[in-house]
C-alpha cells in the first residue's frame, strides 16, 4: 500500500499521518488530548467504524478525544480549521489530471436548451445540480438531463479530502465541516458561560476536612478487614470524624455598572448557598466599594460594622470579592469619595479592602468583565490588594485553587 493510493474504506497511511496532524493541532491550540486518548481513536478507525466519512470522524473524534464538554467549542473551531485548509494529496491531484486530460466534447446546445437554461435561477440550478449528485454513482461528463454541467467529480459527491475521506454528505445533508463550522457548543466553553451546576462542583473544590481527637465513627472498611482477621467475630474499629472546616464569606457589589452582571453573580451566590460542604457560609455586600458597612441585603438597608465582621470571623475564612471593580478613582483612593452622598467615609476604600485581605489569610477577586477590559486605574489597583480572577469556570477554579493552597502565614 502506497501513500498515493489509499484503499477504498480504509485511511491509509497518508490518512493516518494527516490525523497525527490533528493530535497536533489540537494539542497547540490547548486541548488536553492524551496519547491514550489519541490511541483510543486510532483503534476506531482501524476497526473501521469510521468508513472513510468525515461526519463518522467527527463525531468518534470528539467522543474519543474530548474529555470535558468545556472543550467542544474549540475541538470544533480546530476541525473546522483542518479539514478546510488541507491540502489535496498526490493521488487526488494525479485523478483530476488524468480526468481532465481526457475531456469530452462539449455537448451542444440548441437556442431553445440555452434559453431554458437562463430562465432558472441560483437555487433551481443548484437544487438540480444536487439531485444529479445523488443519482450519480461513477464518473459522468454529461448527459441530457444536466447539460452544459461537464460531468461530476469521480471522487464521491462532496468531494475527497487528503486522508481520503468523504467530506460531504447525502443529498442535502450538511458536511461534519459545515456541522463543525457552526460552533453549536460554544456555550459551553469555560472562559463564557457558568452556570450553577459548574460553580457548585468548582467550589466543593474547596472542602476541607479535619479531624478532632475523638473515635466516634465507625471505619466500615477497616472493620471488616479486622473482623476477617479475626476468624469472623467481630471486631469494630472506630475512627476520629472529619469534620467540614471550611468557611467562606462571599462578598457581592451590586447595582450600577454590576447590573449586567446581576444573573451570573446570582448564579454564584445560589451555587455557594446551596453547597452543603463549608461548615459556615457568610454573604454580604456592598456598592462599587467596601468602606465602614457592608449589607446582608442587596437593598443595601440591613447594614453591619466591617470591623465587627473581621472581629466576628476567624482569619482562616476564605474571602472571594465578586465585583467589576471598575469606578471613579475616587471613590476607591479619597476620604469621603463613597457615591452615595449620605455616606461619609472617613478612610478611602482601598484602606479597606487591604484590611480585608491583611486579616483573612486566603482571599481572591471574581471580576465578571474581560480580563482584557482590566486596563482601568481601580481595576488596576484591586488586582493590586487581591488576586483577581476572571469570573468563568477557568477563573473560578484558578481562584479556587489560591483558596486551597496552604497558609502562607503559617509557620514551617
Amino acid at each position: 500500500m502506497t501513500p498515493d493510493a489509499p484503499p477504498d474504506g480504509d485511511l491509509g497511511e497518508l490518512g493516518e499521518s494527516l490525523f497525527l496532524e490533528f493530535f497536533y493541532l489540537l494539542r497547540r491550540n490547548g486541548l488536553p488530548v492524551t496519547t491514550r486518548e489519541w490511541l483510543t481513536c486510532v483503534e476506531a478507525l482501524d476497526r473501521g467504524l469510521v468508513a472513510a466519512d468525515l461526519k463518522r470522524f467527527y463525531a468518534i473524534a470528539r467522543a474519543t478525544l474530548v474529555k470535558n464538554e468545556r472543550y467542544y467549542d474549540l475541538f470544533d473551531q480546530c476541525f473546522t480549521h483542518f479539514f478546510l485548509g488541507a491540502e489535496a494529496p498526490r493521488a487526488l491531484v494525479k485523478a483530476v489530471d488524468e480526468w481532465l486530460a481526457d475531456p469530452l466534447p462539449m455537448p451542444s446546445l440548441s437556442p431553445e436548451e440555452l434559453a431554458a437554461m437562463e430562465r432558472l435561477d441560483l437555487d433551481e440550478l443548484k437544487r438540480r445540480f444536487e439531485e444529479t449528485l445523488r443519482e450519480q454513482d461513477e464518473r459522468h461528463d454529461g448527459g441530457s438531463k444536466w447539460v452544459g454541467t461537464g460531468g461530476r467529480s469521480p471522487f464521491g459527491h462532496g468531494g475527497v479530502h487528503p486522508s481520503g475521506m468523504r467530506v460531504g454528505g447525502e443529498g442535502r445533508s450538511r458536511s461534519a465541516v459545515q456541522v463543525a463550522a457552526e460552533r453549536r457548543f460554544r456555550d459551553y466553553r469555560s472562559d463564557l458561560v457558568l452556570d450553577t451546576r459548574q460553580i457548585g462542583v468548582a467550589l466543593r473544590k474547596l472542602r476541607q476536612l479535619g479531624r478532632n481527637e475523638l473515635r466516634t465513627e465507625l471505619d466500615l472498611d477497616l472493620t471488616i478487614e479486622a473482623t476477617a482477621k479475626n476468624c469472623g467475630d467481630l471486631d469494630l474499629v472506630m475512627r476520629p470524624p472529619r469534620d467540614n472546616e471550611l468557611k467562606l464569606l462571599l462578598l457581592m457589589d451590586v447595582g450600577g455598572s454590576m447590573d449586567p452582571f446581576a444573573m451570573l453573580v446570582s448564579r454564584l451566590f445560589s451555587a455557594a448557598h446551596a453547597a452543603s460542604h463549608f461548615r459556615e457560609f457568610h454573604a454580604l455586600y456592598f456598592h462599587n466599594c467596601v468602606y465602614e458597612n457592608l449589607y446582608k441585603s442587596a437593598r443595601l438597608n440591613d447594614g453591619m460594622g466591617t470591623l465587627e465582621l473581621l472581629r466576628w470571623l476567624s482569619p482562616e475564612t476564605r474571602l472571594v470579592v465578586v465585583g467589576d471593580a471598575h469606578m471613579a478613582p475616587y471613590e476607591l483612593t479619597a476620604r469621603n469619595g463613597a457615591i452615595d452622598y449620605f455616606q461619609n467615609n472617613d478612610e478611602p476604600g482601598f484602606v479597606w479592602l487591604d484590611r480585608l485581605k491583611r486579616h483573612f489569610t486566603h482571599s481572591v477577586w471574581l471580576n465578571p468583565l474581560s480580563q482584557r477590559m482590566w486596563g482601568h486605574p481601580t481595576i488596576t489597583l484591586v488586582g493590586q490588594i487581591f488576586p483577581m480572577f476572571e469570573l468563568t469556570l477557568d477563573g473560578l477554579e484558578a481562584a479556587v485553587r489560591a483558596l486551597s493552597a496552604p497558609n502562607p502565614r503559617a509557620r514551617g
